[in-house]
């Protein structure tokens, strides 16, 4: 019941933020609506926070920007860029002029007031160093507050007299002695298990509660897409494979380079495949949580968009039930992508950590 009220709210926002946009650009253009640059802007990164609006009227929370250029650190809010961000605003620090266009921060040549394009039509300014508090960042920080917060009062019921945990704690310990029971130990086995406990842990609770901020709808805009952005699964991943290839043992390492009781030519057949089965299974472990969960967004909102593409009320019901539907999966994959990613990381540790039979 609690999972359909949650998808209700979800869906309900989604509708009201489509609505101001699409009322946004039946009066400022005639042409029909086109959902790809508000589906585009809800599954991006962005270095402030759109709330509601358009162009001069945009309404957004303003985030740092900093940049590494040639004349050393340069800070500044993004709120000194145009909301339209079509490069038309420059904003100058430290003698250098810098424009925001579709996201990406471009530095001017000297003397100029326009970017530069080649023959296809492709940038050619130079783009600094970009360390930004983006949209994506900030919601990091968010959630690792709220774990912080949510582990800490859990901790709490575990102070003094031993008794049933209460509270947050009674939420939280199932999971945790799931994470344990039956995702480390039956994966890594009893002996190595609570080496890698901590970063198991970490990564489901820290998926998991990523995926659903990315579904908790704010005015005009749903959550940042954090576990739909490419960069933070590649890092989730890669720690993956750094964990399972720096605790490799030696019949870990024997399987790839010198395949016990396999003929000589198949072992050396074999030794290209293993090195790309190294790379392949954390590849992997990226492309899947990056795609359910970019997936999940574009479903959602495209199917909220499908009201102003046919610009009738008779489509509501349709859209909005389906959109239900899928908010409510949606919940479920949150938690499931959660699931799926820390199991399969267990299972790659544990299978570097596995004693010789």
């Amino acid at each position: 019941m609690k999972n359909i009220l949650a998808a209700i709210v979800i869906t309900f926002f989604s509708i009201s933020s489509f609505a101001n946009e699409a009322e946004h650009e039946k009066v400022n253009s005639n042409k029909d609506y086109d959902p790809v640059p508000a589906i585009m802007e809800h599954i991006s990164d962005a270095h402030g926070w759109h709330l509601w609006g358009g162009g001069h009227d945009a309404v957004s929370m303003p985030l740092p920007v900093i940049l590494w250029t040639e004349n050393g650190l340069v800070t500044f809010m993004s709120s000194e860029f145009h909301h339209d961000n079509e490069g038309h605003y420059i904003v100058s620090k430290t003698g250098l002029n810098f424009v925001n266009l579709h996201e990406k921060i471009y530095q001017l040549d000297a003397g100029s007031e326009h970017l530069a394009y080649d023959e296809k039509g492709k940038v050619t300014n130079v783009r600094p160093l970009d360390f930004s508090i983006t949209k994506n960042v900030f919601g990091m920080f968010v959630s690792v507050l709220i774990l912080l917060l949510v582990f800490l009062f859990a901790a709490k019921s575990y102070k003094g007299e031993i008794k049933a945990p209460r509270g947050v704690a009674s939420f939280m310990e199932p999971l945790i002695l799931f994470v344990k029971n039956d995702i480390a130990l039956q994966n890594i086995g009893e002996k190595h298990h609570n080496r890698f406990l901590p970063f198991l842990l970490t990564a489901f609770f820290f998926i998991w509660f990523n995926n659903l901020l990315g579904l908790i709808p704010i005015p005009g805009l749903t959550g940042a897409n954090i576990t739909g952005n490419i960069a933070f699964t590649l890092v989730l991943s890669t720690i993956t494979l750094l964990l399972t290839n720096l605790n490799g043992n030696k019949n870990y390492w024997k399987h790839i380079f010198w395949m016990p009781g396999a003929p000589v030519p198949i072992k050396i057949f074999l030794i290209p495949i293993e090195l790309i089965g190294m790379i392949a299974k954390p590849f992997a472990l990226m492309i899947r949580l990056f795609a359910n969960m970019t997936a999940g967004h574009i479903i959602v909102l495209s199917l909220v968009s499908l009201i102003f593409v046919f610009k009738t009320i008779w489509m509501s019901p349709v859209s909005v039930a389906f959109t239900l539907f899928i908010s409510v999966l949606e919940l479920l994959v949150a938690l499931l992508q959660a699931y799926v990613f820390t199991m399969l990381s267990a299972l790659f540790i544990g299978s570097a950590v596995a004693e010789d039979h």
